[in-house]
């Protein structure tokens, strides 16, 4: 006779069946749905998006009139974009092999039949821009001639030709083309862009955003008739803004133009419609989103009241002009797809992804903390705190990726999970984060990493003080750079953390510039520093040379196939914390890149750090067995 799940529940001891009931909580958070990517067909009625309802990210149909969303892709890899063609014939999408970044760009019908590809496979990076406006060609980007740069393109979809419109000049994004123009975005470094015309028949580049120092400008759309380019840029300000330049004949271009600025924001992402009538801006206030739209007649401004989202982004209108998708959600909202009726400004939910097992409406929303370093620089970050819970509270700092990244009140089921489980997540901005004007953004290039780097201490001792947290249960974790922030503070602080859990985090930059991608490299002498001239400079930041400071029991996760900080990054501390008998429990996913898409792999990911953490900051009532 086979015992079924709550009759063995039932026979336990209390203790066990709570341990029981948290530890599938745990698993339900990992397993939280999310939509994304929303491309409309030409009529408007379907929408084409990713949803990771399959187990990862594929591309589904939704049908504006409701019914169920049909799946169309079912790829062992991840889908990564997808963009539904103007001429109603195809979707286009980029697919991610083994999560990694060597994205491979192909085209289908909308139902998924007569799939074909059209970049080159194998390991070369190529990136998905979206459709020209009359659906003949893809904008594209592909470091395939050359591993250093990502070269801008346009693929005509029915021979396959492809028409390069620049080469070997760093990372380039075609943000939009109207005839025989076309504008492209230039990464020169991270943290420094520039916008350029280029004539597609002559090659002539016309740079339409000069500045001094770094500055970055990231739309780029212009006006039907090509006179005119819509930009969201702080070229010239510290705060990104919305603004517009003005084209001569010749292309000459006329200093940026502000329609749209605001003190206590930055300007986040803006979209054009087809018709070039109406702009969607969405800005960036501390964290939260909140939009506008911008009439390009009259000039007035329009504020989108009401939104049901604390993040998101603005994606299209619909070809009419009259609706805009958009994809967001909250702290305690799936990640879905929302269309707003320009005319009225009312958001409607066109996507909800599954959360079973999980109340959303009993999940904890952050709330925002400022506090300063001792040099002055006010900080902040966002504090999920177990209801009802008083201080101190065992609690583990979540450090963002980028840099460049900001921590903002998303839905984060590992800081769900470690707060069901009694643990307190506080997720920090400190210097060198985005959202704040470029001024804070550059605190901590190159040498000045320093400073982001003390920021760790005076973010824990800013959370003790203010009684949140209690010294002796503290834990520390990040992705990405955010990883390199838990090594760095672990080593320089090597008494302060009860427990560091390291997602795919940078531990040297030696091996970093020399293993990661060559583009990826090359955009980031400016932010971390040359590594031939400034090798002592990136040597002294490099946690691996501090590696026998380490007492701090460590977690560290990394997908194997992740070409943006290789695997070898996490293979350096595991060997010597292992030499060293430093407690170091490892985790390596076969079938990731550079973070988790797939839900198996997020599940694992959430239970195993919540484990580790309930283990070693041991919080009255947990679940102890969680994950172990």
């Amino acid at each position: 006779m086979k015992l079924t799940l709550a009759l063995l529940l039932a026979l336990a001891t209390p203790a066990a069946a709570q341990d029981a009931a948290l530890a599938a909580k745990i698993a339900a958070l990992g397993r939280i749905g999310s939509a994304s990517s929303p491309s409309l067909s030409p009529d408007g009625k379907r929408f084409a998006y990713l949803s990771n309802a399959s187990g990862s990210p594929q591309i589904w149909i939704g049908d504006r009139s409701g019914g169920a969303a049909r799946q169309i892709t079912k790829l062992p890899d991840p889908v990564q974009a997808v963009a539904w063609s103007p001429r109603g014939d195809l979707i286009a999408y980029a697919v991610a092999p083994g999560g990694g970044l060597n994205s491979q760009i192909w085209v289908s019908a909308p139902d998924g039949s007569g799939a074909r590809r059209l970049t080159p496979g194998g390991k070369d990076n190529n990136g998905l821009g979206g459709w020209t406006r009359d659906g003949s060609a893809l904008r594209v980007d592909s470091n395939k001639d050359n591993p250093a740069a990502r070269d801008p393109a346009l693929i005509d979809v029915a021979s396959g030709k492809w028409q390069m419109l620049a080469a070997n000049k760093g990372l380039n994004t075609v943000s939009d083309v109207r005839g025989k123009r076309a504008t492209v975005v230039r990464l020169v470094g991270r943290g420094d862009t520039n916008v350029f015309l280029i004539d597609r028949g002559t090659g002539r580049e016309v740079l339409l955003t000069p500045h001094e120092g770094k500055a970055e400008t990231d739309w780029a759309e212009m006006s039907p008739d090509g006179r005119t380019v819509y930009v969201a840029s702080d070229v010239g300000r510290d705060r990104a803004a919305f603004g517009t330049i003005t084209l001569a004949a010749d292309g000459t271009p006329s200093p940026i133009r502000w329609f749209a600025t605001r003190d206590d924001a930055v300007a986040d992402a803006g979209v054009l419609s087809d018709d070039g009538r109406t702009a969607a801006l969405a800005w960036n206030v501390g964290g939260r989103i909140e939009m506008a739209f911008y009439d390009t007649a009259s000039g007035k401004l329009r504020p989108v009241t009401g939104l049901p989202v604390d993040y998101g982004s603005p994606f299209e209108f619909s070809r009419d002009g009259r609706q805009l998708v958009m994809q967001g959600g909250a702290a305690n909202r799936t990640n879905d797809v929302y269309a707003i009726d320009v005319a009225t400004g009312q958001a409607t939910r066109l996507t909800t992804s599954a959360a079973d097992g999980v109340d959303l409406a009993a999940l904890v929303r952050p709330e925002l903390v400022d506090y300063a370093a001792p040099d002055g620089v006010k900080l902040s970050g966002w504090l999920y705190r177990p209801a009802n819970a008083k201080g101190p509270l065992p609690l583990v700092f979540n450090y963002h990726g980028g840099p460049e990244g900001q921590a903002r009140p998303t839905m984060s089921p590992d800081a769900q999970a470690l707060v069901a489980s009694g643990i307190a997540v506080f997720a920090p901005n400190v210097r060198g984060s985005s959202g704040y004007g470029k001024a804070f953004m550059a605190m901590d290039d190159g040498a000045k990493r320093v400073g982001s780097v003390s920021d760790i201490k005076a973010t824990t001792d800013a959370l003790v003080a203010k009684g949140i947290a209690d010294p002796a249960r503290l834990g520390i974790m990040g992705g990405s750079y955010g990883g390199y922030m838990v090594m760095a503070g672990i080593t320089e602080y090597p008494k302060m953390f009860a427990a560091g859990a390291n997602l795919f985090g940078i531990v040297n930059f030696e091996s970093f510039f020399r293993e990661t991608e060559p583009w990826m490299a090359a955009i980031s002498t400016t932010e971390y520093g040359n590594p031939v001239t400034e090798a002592a400079m990136l040597k002294s930041l490099s946690p691996i040379h501090k590696l026998d400071r380490i007492t701090t029991p460590l977690f560290v996760l990394h997908g194997a196939n992740d070409t943006n900080v290789p695997v070898v990054e996490a293979e350096q501390i595991v060997a010597s914390l292992k030499a060293r008998g430093v407690p170091v429990k490892y985790t390596l996913f076969p079938d990731e890149g550079h973070g988790w898409r797939k839900t198996p792999n997020r599940v694992r990911s959430t239970t195993e750090i919540v484990g580790f953490f309930v283990e070693h900051l041991k919080p009255a009532g947990a679940a102890t067995g969680a994950g172990r």
